[in-house]
């Protein structure tokens, strides 16, 4: 078997459905199998999925034991040669699993890929590659060095954005959302710590797989990750978490460290939870919000059926053309587009915030947004 894929649900039903759905076309033509995690969410999205892809093995856990161990159930039984960690608000193409897995034929020191990830509206996620979290790395990171010097290899390490994300890189981190990995070095290390709950785990793992004397490398491949829209950065529980994982990868990786980076994680995380508690007070302060400018832009309608999905959602006054100058949201059809179709229109036409992206669903009749969860 070439390829276990593994995903982690936590109520997103409908984007889970899409991220199988890429997944299940990406996979034509190779020998896998997919594990679905379901960590308690609740809902009906286990139900859902099942009925629509009878294919995929599906775990019910009956709390949420938190992504690390999820991970975990389905990667210490995965039978492919390549097991490929996978968020379930993603869309692939079967291109980032040819490249990947020809990387790592290629490279046999290569432990694990991670893709170029777009957010839904084709703009790239610098967490795509990232350097370790050294003592310097993470004060610039905590304290905004990084986003005052986005470019410098001294100050913006963290995210590495002054490599190119058009070349294959060789780097130090990869993301959690998309990260593929050779099975016997993944079940050797014994998958991810388990004492990371949420965040942290994917650094820990690729620090991990680096001291084993493997590589983790970047491929210019493009895919979608929402991004995890489910969560929100300014709430407190999310400082919290965020910084406790970094306290528990010094603990482990650079227990030398500890008495003076300590004090400064803690120090930014007040820092960070006191601008999180502002943000939470001012919003509350202030007369209820407009609805966000995109839903005031006019709508494109890419579909070979445009007037039944325009019929079917309501969206009256449309173009079937994207043109050359203002603000649309644009609709794409996925029933007469395959998902390789879907992400490489994205990235094809992003062009300056000037468009916001959605995905018509037909088999659900629903629209597939950014910041739907």
């Amino acid at each position: 078997m070439e390829l276990t894929v593994v995903i982690v649900n936590y109520r997103v039903k409908y984007l889970l459905e899409q991220t199988l759905r890429s997944v299940e076309q990406a996979m034509q033509g190779m020998t896998g199998e997919v594990i679905v995690v379901d960590n308690l969410s609740g809902d009906d999205s286990i139900a859902f999925s099942r009925e629509r892809h009878p294919q995929v093995h599906f775990i019910e856990n009956q709390e949420n034991v938190g992504f690390a161990r999820a991970n975990n159930q389905a990667i210490m039984q995965a039978r492919g040669q390549y097991t490929l960690i996978l968020n379930p608000d993603t869309i692939i193409t079967p291109q980032c699993l040819v490249d990947g897995i020809a990387w790592m034929q290629s490279h046999p020191r290569c432990g694990a890929i991670g893709a170029r990830m777009m957010d839904a509206n084709g703009v790239f996620l610098p967490e795509s590659k990232r350097a370790f979290p050294t003592p310097w790395v993470s004060f610039c990171k905590i304290f905004g060095l990084s986003k005052i010097f986005p470019r410098s290899p001294w100050f913006a390490k963290y995210h590495l954005r002054y490599l190119s994300d058009q070349e294959p890189q060789c780097i130090d981190i990869l993301s959690g959302a998309y990260m593929l990995c050779r099975t016997s070095v993944l079940q050797q290390l014994g998958g991810f710590d388990e004492d990371f709950f949420m965040y942290g785990e994917d650094i820990d793992l690729s620090y991990r797989i680096v001291k084993a004397g493997y590589e983790n490398w970047f491929l210019p491949t493009p895919m979608i990750h929402y991004k995890g829209e489910s969560t929100h950065k300014d709430s407190m529980r999310y400082v919290k978490v965020f910084y406790d994982a970094m306290l528990i990868f010094y603990r482990k990786h650079y227990p030398r460290f500890n008495i003076i980076f300590y004090p400064i994680v803690k120090l930014g995380v007040m820092v960070r939870a006191g601008l999180a508690m502002a943000k939470r007070l001012i919003k509350r302060l202030l007369p209820a919000r407009v609805k966000p400018v995109t839903e005031r832009w006019p709508w494109v309608i890419i579909s070979d059926h445009a007037d039944q999905v325009a019929q079917r959602t309501g969206l009256d006054n449309y173009r079937s053309t994207i043109p050359k100058s203002g603000n649309y949201n644009v609709l794409i059809d996925d029933g007469c587009h395959t998902c390789a179709q879907v992400v490489e229109f994205i990235r094809s036409n992003t062009d300056g915030g000037r468009l916001a992206f959605h995905i018509y669903a037909d088999r659900h009749n629903i629209i597939i947004s950014p910041k739907m969860s």
